[in-house]
This record gives C-alpha cells, structure tokens and sequence, in this order.
C-alpha cells in the first residue's frame, strides 16, 4: 500500500490509527492482461487506486473502442458520474498489463468517513485527477495536432510506448495505426536532424 499512503500524504498525513482503518477499507485485487475491471452500461460503486500496472480507459462508439487515457501506478481511477449519480457509466476499464489495484467500495469508503472524516479526501482526489485527466484530454484535442499529442506523451509518459499496443497509443492520440507509424518517422528524423 505504499504508493496509495505516499498518494493521500500528499494530501494530509494519518496516524497509526487512520493508517490501520485505511487498510482495513481497501480490497487488494490482481488482474491479468486484457482484463476488464468495470465495462459501460453498470453503475460504479468503485474507487481504484492504481497500486502497479497499467489501465486503459476506453469507450464503445459505433461498436469500436476510443481509447481515452492510460492509468498507471499512482493514480487513482472513478467512473465519477455514475459513481456520484448512481447513474450507468459510459466509460470502461481495461487493464494492459497485470496490474495491481486496491479497490474502496461504496459501502466501506463509507463507513471508512464514519470514523475518520478527513479521508473523504480519498474521494476528492479521485474526482480532481479524473477532472483533471478530462480537461487534459479536451485541451490536448482542442489545442494540438496529432504530431503534437504524440511528443507530448513521448515526453510526459514515454514507457507507455513499452507497456501499451500500439493501436491503442494510436486511438488515444485519434489516429490509425498506420498513421501513427508515419507520425514516428517523422518526429525520429526530426530528432536526428
């Protein structure tokens, strides 16, 4: 549980008891590649928390997945909406590699609040990442071409180039395999020139 202590430290710093509450309320989970944790059309009850591995978010259009981020150790993860709303997601979550995740149910994250209060900031700071990610996402398509998608996450989390298939790099930058293969020759030759 260290990266998901060293996150919420981050945040505010618990004592033994807190600490001992907060591993009481979290489900370790182990899935392996190509797994799906959570798929469209359900209601969340679910916070994750990324402990290892890697978690593609993605969303079914017309019958074909749209890769909309990577998550990897560290960040936390929450169908915000349906979460909050008690309303069917959109959005599912496919792990990339055998990952390790430490799950807060509904259910024990409540009753989690109901004996230590300042750890309602487990829920804040998943719903801020998930904004953020948001924002992220919408700025970067608004904003930048699909060259300029692709140095910035070759720049901002290039071992995903290692851990994740490339159709998948390509469908979160919004492009096809085959042009993001293009992308990669030029962006390398500009690097050698």
């Amino acid at each position: 549980m260290d990266k998901l202590i060293e996150s919420i430290n981050t945040y505010i710093s618990l004592n033994e008891s807190e600490l001992l509450l907060l591993q009481n309320a979290v489900e370790k989970r182990t899935y392996k590649k190509n797994d799906v944790i959570f798929t469209e059309g359900k209601i969340s009850n679910e916070i994750y928390f990324v402990e290892k591995g890697c978690v593609r978010l993605f969303y079914n259009v017309e019958g074909n997945d749209k890769t909309a981020f990577f998550y990897t150790e560290g960040q936390f993860i929450c169908a915000g909406e349906s979460y909050t709303y008690n309303i069917p997601a959109i959005e599912n979550y496919q792990v990339i590699e055998q990952t390790e995740i430490f799950v807060f149910t509904k259910k024990k994250s409540e009753e989690l609040l109901s004996k230590a209060p300042k750890l309602e900031i487990i829920a804040r700071i998943a719903t801020e990442n998930e904004l953020i990610t948001c924002q992220k996402v919408i700025a970067s398509f608004v904003t930048k071409s699909a060259e300029e998608r692709y140095t910035d996450l070759l720049n901002t989390q290039g071992e995903l180039f290692q851990r994740v298939p490339q159709q998948y790099i390509a469908s979160f930058l919004g492009v096809s395999p085959e042009t993001l293969s293009r992308i990669k020759r030029r962006v390398y030759k500009k690097s050698c020139s």
